[in-house]
């Protein structure tokens, strides 16, 4: 079974990314499934983006209704 990686943030998914790029480099990935991965490894990326702007947008709200009270 083959090393299970936590991809909790853009860096998670860059250094993930550049190891796949290596491994179709050094021929031991097909570049069809390294498209594939980089493809799901996109979809990831936004899911982080996301989910860091709604933690942002909660904190400023927080902040807005804490001084208009």
């Amino acid at each position: 079974m083959p090393k299970q990686r936590r991809l909790k943030t853009v860096e998670d998914v860059r250094r993930y990314l550049a190891h796949v790029l290596l491994r179709v480099e050094a021929q031991e990935l097909d570049a069809q499934v390294a498209g594939r991965m980089a493809y799901i490894s996109n979809v990831l990326l936004k899911a982080i983006a996301d989910g860091e702007l709604e933690r942002r947008v909660a904190v400023l709200e927080k902040t807005v209704s804490r001084g208009s009270s």
